[in-house]
């Protein structure tokens, strides 16, 4: 079969990605305006890796200049269980209960890499995940495979938001899908209104004020105003677990790999507090947990330790 963008959507499918669209590499000048503006508020908190290659991210021809076509992958990650499935009432984002995301899919968009080199001898290519300095939630719309929702997240019609995305961006021009113009998030505000810390406005996210980067990004203690983590100890689904797109069209993921791990799902606040080193490194092998390193998750379980203390003395 010759190279086609038939042929690389059926060896996706294949390799296991739930969805695929392909589109044309072009300069997205609004959206670099928007990441500019977001960047200049300080939306971004600590990670300065964002700023540091934001031209890069705001024009991918900055990134890879010889790119024509960027393939755009979704990987369903709902494995159909909730914090309520977890013997603690510390909470960690169901994206991180199984294995590393990043290796997961980055192994597969090599693999399907592989394919489309087979097909065409000389093409050039890049694998991309959430590392890659890529706007890549953009570049999934411009691939059909859905909306930007009020989160932020990237939300299906079929799959709802649970969806690692990746990227292949090719050096030659394929057949393109048709963008997903709609917004079909309506009047909703699901995900606004259940923030625990009013990290959302409509279509922006705050991150110095979001849970999710709070437990993962940022580094040292927290400072008065942040300290109320709701509960979670790495990131947080509370957006997601509230949108209707999420509850009414999940599917559960044919993947174990993102099963969660025993003692995630039976640990006791107990054992989480009395986490050690070797306990983390034994726990967390090849987890994207380990992105918080030790020192981070005890800081994230003993805050909120400290803030269920702090509300049982009040009562």
């Amino acid at each position: 079969m010759a190279l086609s963008s038939d042929f690389i959507k059926q060896k996706a499918h294949e390799i296991g990605f739930h969805k695929v669209g392909i589109t044309n590499a072009v300069y997205t000048k609004k959206e670099h305006g928007n990441l500019e503006a977001w960047l200049s508020q300080e939306k971004h908190g600590e990670m300065n890796w964002m700023k540091k290659r934001k031209s890069e991210r705001g024009n991918i021809f900055e990134y890879f200049p010889e790119v024509k076509t960027i393939v755009s992958l979704g990987y369903n990650y709902y494995v159909g269980k909730n914090q309520s499935d977890i013997q603690s009432n510390y909470k960690i984002s169901n994206y991180a209960w199984g294995d590393d995301y990043h290796d997961i899919i980055k192994t597969k968009l090599f693999s399907l890499l592989e394919e489309v080199k087979k097909q065409g001898p000389g093409i050039k290519g890049l694998v991309c995940v959430d590392t890659a300095p890529l706007m890549e939630k953009v570049w999934a719309q411009r691939a059909g495979l859905g909306w930007q929702g009020k989160h932020t997240n990237l939300i299906s019609s079929d799959y709802g938001s649970w969806l690692f995305l990746g990227e292949i961006l090719l050096d030659i021009e394929l057949d393109i899908d048709e963008p997903f113009s709609e917004d079909l998030c309506g009047s909703c505000t699901a995900c606004i209104d259940a923030c625990p810390t009013q990290a959302l406005d409509e279509y922006i996210l705050d991150s110095s004020k979001c849970i999710s980067y709070l437990t993962i990004e940022h580094r040292g203690e927290f400072f008065e105003g942040q300290d109320d983590l709701d509960g979670w100890v790495y990131g947080c689904d509370v957006c997601q677990e509230v949108c209707p797109w999420n509850i009414s069209f999940s599917k559960v993921s044919d993947e174990s790999y993102f099963e969660p791990r025993n003692k995630i799902i039976e640990n006791t606040d107990q054992d989480w507090n009395n986490l050690n080193q070797s306990d983390f490194s034994t726990i967390f092998k090849k987890s994207a947990i380990k992105r918080t390193k030790f020192s981070g998750l005890k800081r994230n379980i003993a805050n909120n330790k400290k803030m269920k203390k702090n509300c049982e003395d009040k009562k």
